[in-house]
């Protein structure tokens, strides 16, 4: 994939003018120190820097820049006009005011774009690394909408549903059938499947009710997946593991390879959840972490939400972070197959989130984990997380149906994926606040 393109556009006005910051200030001079510090923080981003002092010049500048993913309108005077222009471009823009030099034209454009719903998020900050964060947020926009995910159902996907996601989101499908799976399956490795067996009985905490013959099945699916995400260089994978199972599809639950598969910094997701799989990509490219897809539970006499899924990640920080301890189980449900009870770290703050792709909408709620329940009835892995239960009960898909499904994060992100949801148009619920709407 190509770096994204990115407009830079320092907004002034002609240096001899008497306005903020001063009469004959230096904006050239300006321009080219923040433009450095841009590109020296953001290798990622392809700039293209233009400075732009008079309003007849901007159609001019912005046929110069050429096609890009994003503008950066970084205002370092005041009242130049240019602002609506570009927004007219309908490319994601983030605004910068350099304080005490753009503020009054940043903050006035700022709340008209937000009125006119325009993709837009603004940042006023003096510490550059706080404008670098809000930068960055084009390049996590481009990676989601140039991604491919792979979804392995016999099921025929909704031609309306996937044409929107791929139209509105650039989101790319690829189907596979459960005999496709099994053709690959059956022609992974047996004998590195055996030493994915043995790596993850040697490191898990204890094996209860299954056994080494459901795990070498489970490395085998692992083996299996890996080799179709790479081969559709693909970012993310989700199986109709439920139907495809009960129906005897496919030849082993896949919960212990979406287990390794999110702990190795790829995106895998249980029973065909686009929605799902989408939030998790989000995720990962917001925060570098994998996530845990879950079926809530609400408790309201301990004012708790219990995240219960027979898969989690244990690598909770990324890829190259410590790993949570782990039980292999069975499958909860049916009692058979290999599934894996992640015992989450104790008193970290956590966000959850879910997208609605469809009604352009996404949820979200934090709170912190309190406990690993351990309970027989229902999925394997149950994380007890302290928030406002009460107010997450109320406002359950009130606004939006985002299904029984949530997806949770270890870390405190929540303006970070608001900040996401606007570039994004995404209208945002906050389940766990009272109005939620947003």
């Amino acid at each position: 994939m190509r770096k994204p393109r990115v407009g830079l556009i320092f907004s002034a006005v002609p240096s001899e003018r008497r306005t903020w910051p001063y009469v004959g200030y230096d904006y050239k001079k300006r321009a080219e120190e923040l433009e450095k510090l841009i590109k020296e923080n953001l290798p990622e981003i392809e700039f293209v820097a233009k400075l732009v002092q008079s309003r007849d010049d901007v159609e001019k500048i912005l046929q110069e820049i050429g096609e890009v993913d994003g503008y950066v309108i970084y205002y370092i005077g005041i009242w130049l006009g240019a602002t609506e222009a570009i927004l007219k471009k309908n490319k994601p823009t983030i605004l910068v005011d350099d304080l005490y030099a753009g503020s009054g034209e940043f903050l006035l454009e700022y709340s008209k774009a937000k009125r006119k719903g325009y993709s837009v998020l603004g940042v006023a900050a003096t510490n550059i690394k706080d404008i670098i964060k809000y930068i960055r947020l084009l390049d996590v926009v481009y990676r989601f909408k140039n991604s491919k995910i792979v979804v392995v159902t016999d099921r025929k996907i909704d031609d309306e549903y996937r044409e929107t996601i791929e139209e509105e989101y650039g989101l790319k499908l690829i189907q596979y059938s459960s005999s496709k799976l099994n053709e690959v399956y059956e022609n992974t490795n047996d004998e590195e499947a055996k030493r994915w067996k043995e790596k993850w009985i040697r490191e898990a905490e204890r094996i209860l009710e299954t056994s080494e013959e459901e795990v070498f099945k489970a490395a085998k699916m692992y083996l299996a997946l890996k080799k179709i995400i790479e081969k559709e260089k693909a970012d993310a994978i989700t199986v109709d593991c439920l139907a495809l199972v009960y129906g005897g599809k496919i030849l082993a639950y896949p919960c212990l390879a979406f287990f390794q598969l999110n702990n190795d910094g790829y995106v895998a997701t249980c029973e065909a959840d686009i929605d799902s799989a989408a939030t998790m990509l989000l995720i990962k490219y917001l925060t570098g972490r994998p996530s845990f897809v879950s079926d809530p539970v609400i408790d309201l006499s301990s004012n708790q939400v219990i995240y219960a899924h027979c898969v989690a990640p244990s690598k909770v920080y990324g890829p190259g972070g410590p790993s949570a301890k782990y039980i292999l189980r069975t499958h909860a449900e049916d009692r058979s197959g290999v599934s894996v009870q992640v015992l989450m770290p104790l008193g970290e703050k956590v966000t959850t989130v879910k997208l609605n792709l469809r009604e352009r909408t996404m949820s979200i709620h934090s709170g912190k984990i309190v406990a690993n329940v351990e309970e027989e009835k229902a999925c394997r892995t149950k994380v007890a997380v302290e928030t406002d239960a009460y107010n997450i009960l109320e406002n359950w898909n009130m606004y939006s149906n985002f299904g029984w499904h949530r997806v949770t994060v270890v870390g405190d992100y929540r303006r970070e994926f608001i900040n996401i949801a606007r570039l994004l148009r995404l209208k945002v619920i906050e389940e766990d606040k009272t109005p939620a709407l947003k």
